[in-house]
């Protein structure tokens, strides 16, 4: 098959002719239909977030199944499926708590002893974050995926994966914003704009969007925000706290940088709640002063939207067919494998939301 192969950290993607093994047991062959470009990824490939090389990056995939191997019991052959990188074992401590985005069992990827699932010529592959999707094939575990409603477009399901996963799970899992509550969204991006849109889904009052780029606050209007600002402001956080009288009672950060951490921190009124979801530099920290805790403001990640997959990805698909969650606003521009590094160029530049690899 044909994949974006990662040979070494800060340098272009390179289309490669990858060998995929055959399903074993638990595993899942799929045939990739769509793929989003994230700025997760773009950690990878820049070096920012070490990973083992050669790799295949890519993890906000939809395609539809191919072989199944022994034991697979929750997709079928032909299924339209929407993989996750939160792959789950179902028996561990955080799976059987409900807080399967946290399981890191070893036993949703292959053995050391056996064959790799991923080749290229005589070395093997390292599949990175239980997918590799920038490939025009993925074998995973069956709990990296999950069956959706075949009516629902496949470059527009490969969203739910991770921007929408992570934006809209910030809102309904992590936060469980009540209607009416009042909602700041730092950074408009895929996962920031999907957040705005959850926010009006979930009947927050008001929602304040922040981004340096026009354009996007525009989208974040269009989606949901009733409110937008320039993220350059000197008086950003002023003008939000004004606006809400107090500060909000949920900011979501979904940038990934210290300045914007501090922003969801500042917005917050008596009680409030920060979640972080950017991936920060690895040596960052974010922090609340005695005074914010005095106010007992609250400061918590949100890893992938704290998902239950299984049960969210229907969920999504549904309000999308539904008319109530906008994915094709998200979408920027939609392109072929061999055009990747030009994606990541667009993203390096910051003006983008979302682009999307399609296979034909």
């Amino acid at each position: 098959m044909k994949a974006a192969v990662l040979l070494e950290a800060g340098t272009p993607l390179s289309i490669e002719d990858v060998t995929v093994s055959k399903p074993q047991a638990h595993e899942v062959l799929i045939r990739t239909a769509a793929v989003g470009v994230c700025r997760s990824d773009l950690h990878f490939v820049d070096g920012a977030y070490p990973h083992a090389m050669p790799t295949i990056p890519g993890h906000e995939a939809a395609g539809i199944v191919e072989q199944v191997g022994d034991e697979v019991t929750s997709v079928k052959v032909g299924d339209h499926v929407v993989t996750c990188l939160s792959a789950f074992c179902g028996h561990c401590e955080f799976c059987v708590t409900g807080r399967m985005f946290l399981c890191i069992d070893s036993s949703v990827r292959r053995s050391k002893k056996a064959p790799p699932r991923l080749m290229l010529g005589d070395r093997p592959i390292a599949q990175m974050l239980n997918l590799s999707a920038y490939a025009e094939q993925m074998l995973v575990h069956e709990h990296a995926c999950v069956a959706i409603d075949p009516e629902m477009p496949l470059d527009r399901a490969c969203l739910l994966g991770c921007a929408v996963t992570t934006g809209a799970g910030a809102v309904f899992n992590t936060t469980d914003v009540t209607p009416g509550e009042t909602v700041c969204i730092v950074g408009c991006g895929g996962i920031g704009l999907a957040a705005v849109n959850a926010a009006r889904i979930a009947g927050a009052g008001k929602i304040i969007a922040l981004d340096p780029v026009p354009e996007k606050r525009a989208l974040a209007e269009k989606l949901g925000a009733t409110h937008t600002i320039d993220a350059l402001s000197d008086t950003a956080a002023d003008e939000v706290v004004a606006i809400t009288k107090g500060g909000v009672h949920h900011a979501i950060e979904a940038v990934g940088r210290p300045q914007s951490a501090a922003t969801a921190v500042k917005v917050l009124r008596r009680g409030g709640a920060a979640t972080i979801l950017g991936m920060m530099p690895l040596g960052e920290k974010v922090g609340l002063s005695a005074l914010d805790l005095l106010s007992g403001k609250r400061l918590q990640g949100g890893f992938m939207g704290s998902n239950r997959f299984p049960v969210d990805l229907p969920r999504l698909v549904d309000f999308y067919q539904r008319g109530l969650l906008d994915l094709d606003t998200i979408i920027a521009e939609r392109m072929p494998l061999e055009r990747i590094n030009h994606a990541f160029d667009e993203l390096r530049k910051g003006d983008a939301t979302r682009s999307v690899v399609v296979f034909s």
